[in-house]
């Protein structure tokens, strides 16, 4: 017993040794020139930059993009990335055809995915619940979808 007692001491007073010196680092090192001032951003000075693709594949993506573009007013960039345009369009589709009744906001939110779920669900095979939450059924009969027009 007595053998093991020193060198879990000296490896406490080592890790004590190493914490302390860590604690101490961080007010030791305080900035003692104001730093530079970063400019000032509004809220509105730039856009939301995200991307909801469901589980889709870039390719997929963009099949969807191609197919909005002449129907629906997609007018963004075919880069597989279904940001706030591609919704757009994608939620005219839906209130021209399931029953989408909410702002054509480019945000799918619980409502544009219970329409696109009633669509998915007369022709891709979605047999889930209508329930506006993207599972892997859901995501599963959009990729069956975008996987249909390419």
């Amino acid at each position: 017993m007595r053998s093991m007692t020193r060198p879990i001491v000296s490896a406490t007073a080592v890790i004590g040794l190493a914490l302390g010196t860590l604690a101490g680092a961080g007010t030791s090192f305080a900035a003692s020139a104001p730093a530079a001032e970063a400019p000032a951003v509004s809220a509105g000075s730039f856009g939301a930059l995200a991307t909801y693709n469901f589980g889709l594949s870039s390719a997929q993506a963009k099949n969807v993009q191609r197919w909005l573009a002449p129907r629906y007013d997609y007018e963004g960039p075919i880069d597989g990335l279904l940001g706030s345009n591609s919704w757009k369009a994608m939620q005219r589709f839906l209130a021209a055809h399931w029953n989408y009744t909410d702002p054509i906001d480019g945000i799918p939110g619980p409502d544009t995915t219970k329409a696109l779920q009633k669509f998915l669900a007369a022709a891709f095979g979605y047999d889930g619940p209508i329930d506006g939450v993207a599972g892997t059924g859901t995501r599963a009969a959009f990729a069956q979808f975008a996987d249909a027009l390419g």
